[in-house]
């Protein structure tokens, strides 16, 4: 196949609006499946991604489509994620590409995610098509919709394509300016070959598989792959294209998207974003990768079993290479033993490799309550990132403390804008600006702490905004919060899991609910149990679990009060020598009890 002949292309839109349906409809079109094989969100392969209705991974696939120039062209497919957690996922699949379809919802209009990912299309450098999806519904604003795409790309009302994937209304037109608008790869078949690893899977019998867009040169087998970021060499043993299916091919040409088998067993050896060349004809130059993105949130994974700490640890590696956004290294706790500390883009990217790795590996898991990263400055003027509140330095040692700051964009309905900064102010927010894209759409900026917003702001906004307000945010400075360490102690020690750093003015409500909240799920014992807040090592709050009591006069029929206080008596100092040595099992969800407070 000719360069000149090829198009590689993505679909970035807001969650749920569509992209999975459009993606079938052009498998469908092109006649990439048989209609047995087909069948909704066919390009969603986890049971998770069907349930819950969105896509968490980019899934390529190659297409063959006849244009009505009389051509046949190779159409190459990257379909990406669309919540903001999975922003890494689009970033990838843009570097591979050459232009995306961008999707938006025509009853819900632009949202948070469809102005963050246009941005990084616009970064990239891609031909940008734009595209109204779900016309034939009742509540289509399809001009309002209009109105508010040429205000954000700038273009011209009739590059706007009306669509319905549903009902396959526009699929036509889509085609059409895919193969017109978006320019064809270079072709460089001649140049030292140069393959940029964009994704990457592994496969219990061929190791480690990385996907690659060939930017230049030709890959066969039997060439020895080398890595720029270890300079270790593999033998190539297959290449191929994605038709669903990984389908075996003679060679990968420059604009190509496919799949290297090359037996790679360290899955360490692969990252996305690195570059693939050949050892005969080796390129000076390593391809720009795309940006990489830190961990934003932080938490800890335990096996509920301790035996299975290998085989988790074996897990992690294996998601790693299928989400390199996701970070891991061995931590161990007081109260849970041994694990990793996990670093991942936001909760529900947390959500789902804790449902990955329950589902796909069948672990057990414990998760502490997630933090974010801060930086602590000490009076010795040394600088340390504390990722758990186990790691804080006592109050004296510290000078200043920082917190990440999120440059936030909310975008919503006009009625509800009241509502949502009120929200904003009782999360520190520090309010920006307020734009309109529409009459009667607003687009709101705010700077928030990112430790305020990671447990229940996206509920709570969508909740007060009746489901319309949409979401966004990047990472923007440190800056300094007057924040301390709140420590729980149960029965005199502290649970280390139970632990979290909060903004000094919040500290004594959050000790206050958060031991209520541990006195019902702690279990009594033999013996008084107190559960205390302490803040710079003092109580600011406490509440107590009764003791079980045994009636031990109940074999006393009658007779002298002295006999029963004799046995009160005994028994009293029996609770009390229990009590000294006496120690408290927690439960595995009161150590989620940190969430449940920031919850209700």
């Amino acid at each position: 196949m000719k360069t000149s002949c090829i198009r590689n292309f993505c679909i970035i839109a807001h969650i749920d609006h569509g992209k999975s349906t459009l993606a079938d409809r052009l498998l469908e079109e092109t006649n990439t499946l048989s209609t047995k094989a087909m069948k909704d969100q066919v390009l969603d392969s986890m049971d998770l991604e069907r349930e819950r209705g969105i896509t968490i991974k980019s899934h390529p696939i190659k297409m063959q489509y006849l244009h009505s120039d009389g051509h046949n062209y190779v159409l190459n497919l990257i379909d990406t994620p669309g919540h903001v957690d999975f922003s890494y996922e689009v970033s990838r699949s843009l570097a591979a590409c050459e232009g995306a379809l961008l999707l938006v919802d025509a009853a819900q209009g632009v949202e948070a995610q469809t102005v963050s990912n246009t941005y990084l299309a616009v970064e990239n450098d891609l031909t940008i098509i734009p595209i109204i999806n779900k016309v034939d519904l009742q509540s289509a604003m399809v001009n309002d919709v209009k109105v508010q795409i040429m205000e954000l790309i700038g273009c011209d009302v009739e590059d706007i394509i009306e669509a319905s994937a549903k009902n396959g209304i526009g699929v036509d037109h889509i085609f059409s300016a895919i193969v017109e608008r978006i320019s064809a790869p270079q072709e460089n078949d001649h140049a030292p070959p140069r393959a940029l690893i964009f994704d990457s899977l592994y496969d219990n019998y061929r190791g480690a598989v990385p996907y690659v867009r060939v930017f230049d040169g030709v890959l066969k087998p039997g060439m020895i792959a080398r890595f720029f970021s270890h300079d270790r060499e593999y033998e190539i043993t297959e290449l191929g294209h994605f038709i669903m299916d990984k389908v075996k091919t003679d060679e990968l040409r420059s604009g190509d998207v496919g799949y290297i088998v090359a037996s790679i067993r360290d899955m360490t050896h692969i990252e996305p974003g690195d570059t693939i060349t050949i050892k005969e004809n080796r390129a000076k130059e390593r391809l720009p990768g795309y940006k990489k993105i830190k961990p934003m949130v932080f938490s800890g994974l335990y096996p509920v079993d301790a035996d299975d700490y290998n085989q988790l640890r074996q897990a992690l590696e294996k998601l790693k290479l299928n989400d390199a956004s996701l970070d891991f290294m061995p931590e161990t706790s007081e109260a849970l033993g041994f694990g990793f500390r996990c670093g991942f883009l936001g909760l529900l990217h947390m959500e789902i490799i804790q449902e990955r790795l329950e589902r796909e590996f069948d672990l057990d898991l414990v998760t502490t309550t997630p933090n974010v990263v801060y930086l602590v400055k000490t009076n010795e003027e040394r600088t340390l990132e504390v990722d758990t509140p186990a790691k804080m330095p006592e109050t004296a040692d510290i000078n200043k403390i920082l917190e990440p700051i999120v440059s936030a964009e909310i975008l919503t309905p006009k009625e509800y804008i009241g509502s949502i900064m009120t929200l904003c102010q009782s999360k520190r927010g520090l309010y920006k600006n307020t734009n309109y894209l529409s009459p009667d759409k607003a687009q709101i900026h705010y700077d928030l702490p990112l430790g305020e917003i990671i447990f229940d702001f996206y509920d709570k906004l969508k909740s007060i905004s009746s489901g319309y307000a949409s979401f966004d945010y990047e990472f923007k400075e440190f800056g300094e919060a007057n924040l301390r360490k709140l420590d729980i102690l149960i029965h005199g020690e502290p649970v280390d899991a139970l632990s979290t750093i909060c903004h000094n003015d919040d500290a004594y409500q959050r000790g206050v609910a958060l031991c209520s909240k541990l006195k019902e799920l702690i279990p009594r014992q033999m013996f008084e149990v107190a559960i205390q807040a302490a803040l710079n090592n003092r109580i600011i709050a406490r509440t107590t679990v009764r003791a079980l009591k045994k009636n031990v006069t109940a074999k006393c029929y009658g007779g002298d009060i002295t006999r029963k206080r004799k046995l009160w008596e005994k028994q009293k100092k029996g609770k009390k020598r229990m009590k000294m040595i006496g120690r408290v099992e927690v439960p595995q969800e009161a150590l989620l009890a940190v969430l449940q407070v920031d919850n209700d």
